[in-house]
């Protein structure tokens, strides 16, 4: 009985030590390796660099007032449309307390002159008339007193220049009125009734009571990374994406590329812009992001292929490997066409009748929108 127990462990333990390296080495079996194919296709390449910005007005003007003080009233509303010269607003003076002592001071002072003036006038006219006074002296006396009214009359003009911003017979020239320069929309109004203004003068731009703009001519306004402002040039056509109007795309030329860069976020950037063709019944409003697609380069209808599915020798001949059949390939050096990033252009090497090979680091068949052969061995049918 025990010999019997004996045996049955041996042969329990020696199956048991043959299963574990039966498991082993059947774990350790590499299953072969099966690559898809791909075939070439029929595509439009085209090269474009992106730049990013704004739908702004071409032409966008700043209304600013002549005179300081108080905004007393507000004509208009973002959104108006307005005409030039038309009233944007009145401004009411809060005059400078010595300026206006000064002004009093000088009417009092020509008041004083003038009614001398007069009286001495008057004075020689009765010596005239009784034949004692010249005719000489009474035209020099009259010289006197048109000089003293006319001092009266500017003296009166200043200080009510002082108080109200405008003098008499301003009429529609008013400093006080605020006024538009150009036709156009108003798109902003950056200040409200009873805000301080300042006036525009040499050594003030002043405060910007309302901004016009001509809303039918827009264009794109946006930046260009120095690696790619050496491929652009004025006159390429572009496509412009406006983020807020969805499933549109506007058609624009190139024409401004700035001459100088600017550093923004640690990146040199050179300012371009373009016109923007509009589109019937789309309403376009100023300050929109948008992107812009600068085509560089375009090839229609050519015979292309994944970049993926590219390999590379020693001496960067770029070539692809052909199936010739189940499972097996070869070498086929290819001349390469314009590139896309995703997609190049094959010029000679391949048909469109060949199976390629997609090699292990390219990513998912589909990937890039590829035409995937869909099988193994024989690389399937091809889409159409």
């Amino acid at each position: 009985m025990k010999r019997v127990l004996s045996i049955f462990l041996i042969v329990a333990f020696v199956a048991l030590v043959g299963g574990t390296f039966w498991f082993l080495w059947s774990k350790s079996k590499t299953p072969p390796t099966v690559f898809q194919t791909e075939h070439a296709e029929t595509l439009d390449i085209v090269k474009k660099t992106v730049a990013t910005g704004a739908i702004v007005p071409r032409q966008e003007v700043e209304i600013k007032p002549k005179v300081s003080g108080v905004l007393a009233s507000l004509d208009v509303a973002p959104g108006d449309p307005i005409r030039k010269d038309q009233a944007i607003g009145k401004i009411q003076i809060v005059p400078n307390a010595q300026g206006l002592n000064n002004a009093e001071t000088q009417v009092r002072s020509a008041k004083i002159a003038y009614d001398h003036a007069k009286r001495e006038l008057d004075r020689y006219q009765n010596l005239f008339s009784q034949g004692v006074a010249s005719e000489a002296e009474l035209s020099n006396f009259k010289n006197q007193f048109k000089i003293a009214q006319q001092e009266l009359s500017a003296a009166q003009s200043n200080l009510q220049l002082v108080k109200e911003g405008a003098a008499r017979g301003g009429g529609k020239t008013s400093n006080i009125v605020i006024t538009s320069t150009v036709d156009g929309t108003v798109i902003d109004v950056p200040v409200k009734v009873g805000f301080s203004v300042i006036e525009s003068n040499n050594f003030n731009p002043g405060t910007t009571i309302a901004i016009v703009a001509d809303m039918s001519d827009m264009i794109f306004q946006g930046q260009v990374d120095e690696s790619e402002v050496g491929k652009i040039r004025t006159e390429m056509k572009l496509e412009i994406k406006i983020g807020a109007i969805q499933d549109q795309t506007f058609d624009g030329t190139l024409e401004y590329i700035s001459p100088k860069g600017k550093e923004i976020d640690g990146a040199i950037q050179f300012e371009i812009k373009a016109s923007l063709t509009p589109k019937k019944d789309v309403f376009i409003r100023a300050g929109y992001s948008a992107n812009a697609d600068v085509v560089l380069d375009k090839q229609t209808q050519v015979l292309a292929i994944r970049e993926a599915l590219l390999q590379f020798d020693a001496d960067k001949t770029a070539y692809v490997e052909v199936e010739t059949g189940p499972q097996q390939f070869e070498r086929r050096d290819i001349e390469l066409g314009l590139s896309d990033g995703v997609h190049v252009q094959i010029k000679a090497g391949v048909t469109a009748e060949d199976a390629i090979k997609v090699p292990a680091n390219a990513g998912p068949a589909g990937m890039g929108g590829g035409r995937p052969g869909g099988g193994f061995g024989g690389g399937g049918p091809r889409r159409r």
